[in-house]
């Protein structure tokens, strides 16, 4: 498996622990992105993030990362 499709597989945790629980069908901000739902493991702050992000990301609500994306 790429390791772009390790970082966007449900349940898979970012270093900074960042859970994927979901990919939506809603549009990214990025070309042919898509949002994923992301949830923090540490606050369980519920966010979205493009999927070329989601291995990089850090909580916008505990660990000041960027502020995520819509999910509805």
């Amino acid at each position: 498996m790429s390791a772009r499709g390790r970082w966007t597989e449900i349940g898979s945790v970012n270093e900074n622990g960042q859970e994927v629980i979901g990919k939506t069908d809603l549009p990214g901000t990025g070309l042919y992105q898509k949002v994923y739902a992301l949830r923090c493991k540490h606050c369980g702050h519920v966010y979205g993030a493009n999927g070329y992000d989601v291995h990089l990301r850090r909580c916008p609500n505990c660990q000041g990362g960027a502020p995520g994306l819509p999910l509805e």
